[in-house]
């Protein structure tokens, strides 16, 4: 499958549409949508070839999940967790790195870059809710991407409500202001920032989505970094896929995503079960939609552009920033938390101020905390 899905792409690559639909034929009489991982890679592989000849991908990162229900969409969250440890990771060693800082804090307040469902914050909730002198006063300001219509904040907005329920369950003082920009349209006088309070910064796999300088000679994306450091955060915590399929070159991208897309495709065949709708929405709103992007699209409309954990590590430490290293406590619990609850071919591992995540040997995911490198 993957000789021929390179084969499709190299006749796509030189312009060669007969070649090209000939393979893609080829492809689909052995893929499909509900088969085994390599029929699933296959099938969609092929439908981001086809989209790119015929010039019929136009989805925005903004679409993400609006047409599935509240419902469906917790329904999946739940059966990912339980299944794969990589998102949950995440957070977990966000959360507990952020409650070590605010141990002793009157007020934290967390600027959260990509808070989508605000899925990360109820663990952080119930652990402030525990603490032997009350919890603080829990500020968190909101920020997404637009939807498009006629309510770009309406997600955003819905986070804040369920966040605030929750808060209420707990005890815990709560107050929340949401922000729908592009987020290097986003300026420090949109945030409301008091002193005295233990600020965060956290950014957790939504970064790749803010275009870099091949897109923008001023790259959105450095212009964010900057604006986190603006922010002169206690703490900045950021995790990404550690991806390498961002090349302005389309065989090399594409070769790149096939790699990554396999490794990815195989550990949902092996956490979940093939006829679960959990797995469905899960490939479709964490592979198909950025391997979508990265095949058929080119400019500005290729929203997905992953880098690796090292070219991250550069453009951070050029925004001012420099390395907090992780707990070496936390780093213990994550990998106990991983071995005793998942399979045995997830990996977690660290250096120094990383926290790595793969599946069987490819590294997928890094995690690490920053500070300002002048206070």
């Amino acid at each position: 499958m993957r000789n021929l899905l390179m084969q499709c792409a190299q006749a796509v690559a030189s312009f060669d549409q007969r070649r090209a639909f000939e393979k893609l034929k080829e492809i689909r009489e052995h893929s499909s949508r509900h088969g085994d991982a390599t029929q699933r890679l296959g099938y969609h592989f092929a439908e981001a070839l086809e989209a790119r000849i015929t010039g019929t991908m136009t989805t925005p990162i903004s679409a993400t999940s609006s047409r599935t229900s509240m419902v469906d969409i917790l329904k999946a969250y739940k059966g990912f967790v339980q299944a794969c440890p990589t998102l949950i990771m995440c957070y977990f060693t966000a959360n507990r790195t952020i409650n070590e800082l605010a141990s002793k804090a009157t007020t934290l307040h967390i600027i959260d870059f990509g808070i989508l469902y605000g899925f990360q914050w109820p663990c952080l909730i119930q652990a402030l809710s525990k603490r032997d002198i009350g919890p603080p006063l829990l500020r968190v300001t909101g920020i997404e991407l637009p939807q498009s219509g006629f309510r770009p904040s309406e997600r955003v907005e819905e986070t804040g409500r369920r966040l605030k329920r929750f808060c209420d369950k707990f005890n815990v003082p709560f107050e929340y202001s949401f922000i729908a920009k592009n987020w290097e349209n986003i300026t420090l006088d949109d945030l409301v920032i008091n002193s005295g309070e233990t600020t965060v910064v956290n950014c957790i796999l939504r970064l790749q989505y803010t275009p870099d300088e091949t897109v923008s000679l001023n790259s959105p994306r450095d212009t964010a970094l900057k604006l986190f450091r603006d922010i002169n955060p206690d703490l900045f915590v950021f995790a990404e896929i550690n991806g390498t399929y961002n090349s302005p070159f389309f065989l090399t991208r594409f070769r790149e995503a096939l790699f990554h897309c396999s490794s990815l495709f195989d550990m949902y065949e092996t956490t979940l079960s093939e006829d679960d709708n959990c797995r469905t929405l899960v490939e479709r709103e964490l592979i198909i939609r950025d391997a979508m992007s990265v095949i058929a699209c080119e400019g500005s409309e290729r929203f997905a552009r992953p880098e690796t954990y090292k070219q991250w590590q550069v453009r951070i430490l050029r925004a001012g920033f420099r390395p907090a290293k992780l707990s070496k406590q936390i780093v213990k619990d994550g990998k106990e938390i991983v071995k005793e609850r998942y399979h045995k071919d997830f990996v977690i591992d660290n250096d120094n101020h990383w926290m790595f995540q793969g599946w069987k040997g490819r590294v997928l995911y890094a995690v690490s905390c920053w500070k300002p490198a002048k206070k």
